[in-house]
């Protein structure tokens, strides 16, 4: 065959892995989208401590005496806390458990969205980041709800990771709740609180 007869090249394949929202952790394209999407999501988030959207906490506003005591009545109440959320995600990072919380904020900033694009994108990156039993950072799901998980990532919505951001919110409050109310980072609060109300009476 001469030069001239010789076929035309073959179109560019596409790269399957971008068309994968479940086994594509580490290509290219998915991880350009992981740097966009958390750098957004830190300049949306200035509203609330950036603690919640970092990798490392930062130091927040210290509670008032009145705060840090009403989160022993309700772990609703600790979770409803920005500082109170930033205390407690340091106390699970002591018990290596931190991925509760951090997927917790995950759930809360994608039900929040309204954009379907970003929805996509955030449930993917949730996904990845928190039920893949590749991640490091997996959460603790019964295999009903990583089930249902997997049927609703077909068509992604706000609402995708509900009854597993529900599970881990129950398993935070039945285990680990008690525990930081009985740690010495909550009992020192507790008495800087004393403290503080004495020297102002």
């Amino acid at each position: 065959m001469s030069s001239h007869d010789a076929a035309p090249p073959a179109p560019p394949r596409r790269n399957p892995c971008c068309l994968c929202w479940c086994c594509c952790c580490s290509c290219s394209w998915n991880e350009e989208r992981r740097r966009a999407w958390r750098a957004s999501r830190e300049s949306r988030l200035q509203p609330l401590p950036s603690c919640e959207v970092c990798a490392t906490p930062t130091p927040t506003p210290t509670p008032t005496p009145e705060e840090v005591r009403s989160w022993a009545q309700s772990f609703d109440k600790l979770m409803h806390s920005p500082a109170g959320r930033s205390v407690f995600r340091e106390f699970l990072r002591t018990e290596y458990s931190e991925e509760n919380m951090l997927f917790w904020l995950a759930c809360e900033e994608l039900k929040a969205e309204a954009n379907q694009h970003v929805v996509d994108e955030k449930a993917r990156l949730i996904y990845e980041d928190y039920v893949s039993i590749l991640s490091p950072k997996e959460v603790s799901l019964d295999s009903r709800v990583r089930e249902g998980i997997n049927k609703k990532m077909q068509e992604p919505s706000a609402h995708t990771f509900d009854d597993a951001q529900l599970q881990i919110y129950t398993l935070m409050h039945r285990d680990s709740y008690p525990r930081f109310l009985s740690s010495p980072a909550y009992r020192a609060l507790l008495l800087q609180g004393a403290s503080q109300s004495s020297s102002e009476a």
